[in-house]
């Protein structure tokens, strides 16, 4: 018992990761119908920013707060250099700028920090908790505490405010959200900037537990797109569930099977997902109107 108590502590740690990952997913997805591959690159420059400027002499809550602000400023300069510019262009051609700026993330910083794998301290220190035979660290409950935090704000987003029911009109229609009045440029932003925050607030959470580096995007972001996938892509419900279940499954694959097979539990999820039910645990069924 506490062993499968363990594996799912030590597995609703890394979903709550994968479900802000997710969450940022779904904001770029509401307001443009984008999947946005530069998403994991959003959470390691969180954590990557969050180190050289700790490392500076900056206090640590500084630190990751100017981390936070500047990954959002490079979210924003991705859709005004990138996106915006290709708004007409069809959905694919989209997708696939966002995987280049991936890759050109990654490659700049690569060149302005380094190649090596850091971390910094944890926010409550290391001593682990106890709890019914198992243990947990005071940083995994920074990480749940946020994930939940994150979600439950974007909820009151796009639910109780004027500019989060904008998000959701513009991504149904743009034109008919533009003859309405709303600033379907300013939205677009504004879901840019919000992805990139809370991918940095993701990586300033998770880097004392995992480490950050240049290349941890990459897997970042596919993980958090198959836990975005089976919640249902564009419902924050979704991707928080979506993000605890895959890392329960890949924590119950690498305890029971093989730590080997772990990381393939993301891409079964996405492939089960797309043949049995590609809505998502949460999605609505899309209709064509004709």
């Amino acid at each position: 018992m506490p062993e499968l108590l363990q594996f799912l502590l030590s597995g609703i740690t890394v979903g709550a990761v994968y479900a802000l990952v997710a969450l940022g997913f779904t904001i770029i997805y509401n307001a443009s119908d984008v999947v946005n591959f530069a998403q994991g690159e959003f959470v390691m420059l969180g954590g990557m920013i969050t180190f050289f400027a700790h490392a500076a002499g900056l206090p640590l809550p500084l630190a990751a707060l100017i981390a936070i602000i500047a990954t959002a400023a490079i979210g924003v300069a991705l859709n005004k250099l990138a996106i915006e510019p290709a708004r007409g262009a069809p959905v694919v051609s989209l997708i696939i700028i966002t995987i280049g700026a991936s890759i050109f993330i990654r490659g700049a910083t690569q060149l302005v920090f380094d190649k090596q794998l850091h971390r910094f301290p944890a926010f409550s220190g290391d001593q682990p908790i106890l709890i019914g035979g198992a243990t947990i660290l005071p940083q995994s409950l920074w990480v749940i505490a946020g994930a939940l935090a994150i979600f439950f704000c974007l909820w009151l987003f796009f639910t109780r405010t004027l500019i989060g029911r904008a998000v959701l009109a513009t991504a149904n229609n743009r034109i008919a959200a533009q003859l309405v009045g709303i600033n379907t440029n300013y939205v677009m932003t504004l879901s840019f900037a919000m992805s990139a925050a809370i991918g940095a607030l993701a990586g300033v959470l998770v880097t004392p537990i995992t480490l950050t580096g240049y290349d941890v995007g990459l897997a970042l972001a596919l993980k958090g797109f198959a836990a975005a996938m089976l919640g249902g892509m564009g419902n924050p419900k979704g991707a928080l569930v979506g993000g605890l279940l895959l890392g329960v499954l890949e924590a119950m694959t690498a305890g029971y099977i093989s730590s080997q097979y772990k990381d393939a539990a993301a891409f079964v999820v996405i492939l089960a997902v797309l043949f049995a039910m590609p809505q998502g645990l949460f999605g609505r069924k899309s209709t064509d109107r004709v």
